[in-house]
């Protein structure tokens, strides 16, 4: 079947039948397809039968289909005519993971970040409604997804607008860990309905059959319904607030969906479809492991293990430091956004229950709410990745850092990620972070600095950013070579020399100080140039003593670091020579561009941008040349 389908179009000519082989066999293809290339199984899984049914109703790109998160689109992506294309997902200048409206014109709107998909829906609801259009525009939001703010804000204006949209809740009972807080026990009691729509609609057949008081007891049951509903579904939120709401409705049943997709398309207004799915379904090992199998690293299908062994990461070596500090500090607390494994959190959550706080895809209340425990006396460490950190940026400022209120804010996944793209590249937090006044801005070089600067923090009782990025540590350069072990504790706005030289400094801040390391090593072994390496450390406040007597010396200074050009360690270097009238002093700024990253590996995106060891090194070679 799915050799047959190159466009929806193909997809409304077959059968029932046949399009149950579809789901069957586009489910084998992503297995097949993830488990050589790494990306998000378990999601995608779940909307197998969703999505065919949305494409056999819908018609796009007239109709509009907006996938919140959009990490579950790799259906959408092979019903639209890039089947082939999915055989290289996430690969460096092919198809990326997620809907972009540059790779086709039926992915209408770009997504990555969660809660976006109804505000996005109802604003192009509205602008059809000014241009007289008549076509469907449908939002599919996750359960998860739901527990963002933007959505409820979203939801509140839908349900007021009277505008025609269909918003599809693809409840799973999971975001990339399981769901927990309010908004999850509501959706659990909505489960039910089923069972008490179809009681409902037997009750009513058999009254109507009823000679003369059949009709009137129907009217009085009505009554009685809306008692029992309050019972049974307490406070009916959706409908409440405006939405028609559909449902609940097996996700996994094409017919079952199609029907009330057909039912939605004849209400006028905000519909709300309710449709039930299982995350990583048709595949056993992730079924019963939908976290783990949420995005994941090429695996074998058989056992579902790893195909290349995970090494210890900074996310983890975090979560082991902050059970180590939580054991002897009883004031320390974890607050995450819905990503507690990928933050290493879970060790935290298993010793310390009462001490960890997930609290769903909300940033904004996530940082609110470490300030309001760091008031009375708490020690809270927020873990959020570095591209949501945006979401909750007012937060920092407003509640944070104008009471300077001692959170520790820990930026996991800075800098480039690779392969999810521009959405989820961390390059722009410290550019970010560094506006804010009373912030201390740090970045360890390797996992012992990481956890020197964790108990750093605890002790110095202010607003403080640690970030760090994915993956590993250069553990060949550090485990190996113990000259470049740490020389002198953290302190306040200190950078650390590593290497003493004359004829340029070389300044890397967090993952780049290896990679300095590495280049100084090439350039005294292979061209005599001796290069003084300096860890800044800290971007704010910065240790101008250290560096400026360095930069002196030498008169040539390069800086390196994992973000964007602008505003981050180059500029801040810039801003000091400019500031201290410094005269013929050489700079080279290594940094990523002012553009979103596309995704890629990390060493071809290095690579593509000029990041890379043999590129900073030829650089070094014609200044050294030029000015020497």
């Amino acid at each position: 079947m799915l050799e047959k389908i190159n466009n929806p179009s193909d997809l409304k000519k077959l059968e029932l039948n046949e399009k149950e082989i579809l789901a069957k066999e586009i489910r084998e293809y992503i297995l097949d397809v993830v488990s050589k290339n790494g990306g998000h199984l378990a999601s995608n899984l779940g909307v197998v039968e969703l999505t065919i049914a949305i494409h056999s109703i819908y018609n796009v790109p007239k109709d509009k289909i907006i996938w919140d998160v959009g990490h579950q689109s790799y259906v959408h992506k092979i019903l639209t005519g890039r089947k082939e294309e999915l055989k290289n997902l996430r690969k460096f200048g092919c198809i990326a993971g997620f809907p972009k409206t540059k790779e086709s014109e039926t992915d209408c709107f770009n997504t990555g970040h969660s809660s976006t998909s109804i505000s996005a829906a109802l604003g192009m609801a509205r602008a059809k409604e000014i241009k007289g259009e008549k076509d469907a525009v449908i939002a599919v939001i996750g359960d998860g997804a739901l527990t963002g703010g933007m959505a409820l804000e979203a939801l509140n204006d839908a349900g007021a607008s009277q505008s025609n949209i269909t918003v599809i809740l693809n409840d799973n009972e999971m975001s990339i860990s399981k769901n927990s807080g309010g908004i999850n026990k509501f959706l659990s009691k909505l489960r039910t309905k089923k069972l008490y729509k179809k009681s409902s609609i037997s009750l009513k057949k058999i009254l109507l059959r009823v000679p003369i008081v059949g009709r009137p007891l129907v009217k009085v049951c009505q009554k009685v319904k809306l008692a029992i509903k309050q019972l049974i579904i307490p406070k009916m939120f959706f409908e409440d607030i405006g939405f028609c709401y559909l449902g609940p409705v097996d996700g996994h049943n094409i017919q079952e969906l199609e029907n009330i997709l057909r039912l939605s398309n004849k209400v006028k207004g905000p519909v709300l479809i309710h449709v039930l799915t299982k995350k990583g379904k048709g595949y056993e090992i992730a079924e019963k492991n939908p976290d783990k199998y949420h995005a994941t690293a090429p695996f074998n299908i058989k056992d579902g293990k790893a195909k290349k062994a995970k090494s210890p990461d900074y996310s983890k070596i975090f979560g082991d430091k902050l059970v180590e500090l939580a054991k002897h500090n009883d004031k320390i607390v974890a607050i995450t956004a819905a990503m507690k494994d990928g933050t290493g959190m879970r060790k935290f959550q298993e010793k310390f229950p009462n001490r960890f706080f997930d609290v769903g895809i909300a940033e904004q209340h996530a940082l609110c709410l470490a300030a309001g425990m760091a008031k009375e006396g708490i020690i809270p460490f927020v873990s959020i990745y570095s591209s949501f950190y945006q979401r909750g940026y007012d937060q920092v400022i407003h509640d944070i850092a104008t009471q300077e209120l001692p959170v520790i804010m820990c930026v996991d996944r800075a800098g480039i990620v690779g392969a999810d793209g521009e959405t989820h590249q961390g390059t722009l937090d410290l550019a970010f972070f560094r506006l804010i006044p009373n912030l201390i801005v740090m970045a360890p070089k390797n996992f012992d600095e990481l956890k020197k600067m964790m108990e750093f923090a605890i002790e110095l009782k202010k607003p403080v950013v640690i970030r760090y990025p994915r993956g590993g540590e250069d553990s060949e350069l550090w485990n190996s070579n113990k000259k470049f072990e740490q020389k002198n504790e953290i302190k306040l706005g200190k950078a650390e020399k590593i290497i003493k030289g004359k004829d340029i400094t070389i300044i890397g801040i967090g993952k780049t100080v290896s990679k300095a390391i590495k280049i100084s090593e090439i350039l005294k072994d292979k061209y005599k140039i001796e290069a003084e390496v300096i860890n800044a450390r800290f971007l704010k406040p910065l240790d101008k003593e250290t560096i400026l007597e360095s930069i002196k010396k030498t008169g040539k200074v390069v800086t390196m670091e994992d973000g964007t050009k602008i505003n981050g360690l180059g500029t801040t270097i810039k801003e000091l020579i400019i500031d201290e009238k410094l005269e013929n002093i050489n700079i080279d700024v290594f940094a990523y561009p002012d553009k979103f990253i596309q995704h890629g590996s990390v060493e071809e995106l290095e690579k593509e941008y000029g990041q890379d060891e043999d590129t900073i090194v030829d650089v070094i070679l014609q200044k050294i040349e030029v000015h020497s």
